[in-house]
């Protein structure tokens, strides 16, 4: 089943279990879908479909800062099960410890020394892990370059 049918299926699912963010979220991240299918004219794969996902929470987190920053903590509570029940479709997120290591292995299987060498470290983790926080292996890839 591709996600986007998944993705109809849980929002059934979700109406029928009078689950209100859930319900809300999933429709929401539907419409997200649809713009971008209709802005393609095609429809999206799965990879595409999980990276209007990554978007939304993307989205979601910087709004959590705004709506905290504002004294707003109930709607970022609500922003934060959103990005939970967004979350539950991406895969598994590589932890600091396997950042650790696949960074550094692959500085040393392409001797990769500096910060010169960061995009390109950057580029070949990306590829080799597309699970990786960008933002987590940016943080420990410096000090990994020395």
């Amino acid at each position: 089943m591709t996600l986007r049918a998944t993705l109809d299926a849980d929002i059934k699912r979700s109406m029928l279990e009078k689950d209100e963010v859930r319900r809300d979220t999933l429709r929401q991240a539907k419409a997200e879908v649809l713009l971008e299918e209709t802005k393609l004219g095609r429809d999206l794969s799965d990879a595409e479909v999980l990276d209007v996902y990554r978007r939304q929470i993307k989205s979601r987190r910087e709004s959590i800062e705004q709506y905290r920053a504002a004294g707003r903590a109930e709607t970022a509570d609500r922003e934060q099960q959103e990005i939970a029940v967004l979350e539950a479709y991406l895969p598994r997120q590589l932890d600091e410890a396997e950042t650790r290591a696949a960074i550094a292995a692959l500085v040393a299987e392409l001797g990769l020394a500096g910060k010169k060498d960061l995009g390109r470290l950057m580029k070949e983790l990306k590829a080799r892990h597309p699970t990786v926080d960008g933002k987590l292996a940016s943080q420990l890839a410096g000090p990994a370059l020395g």
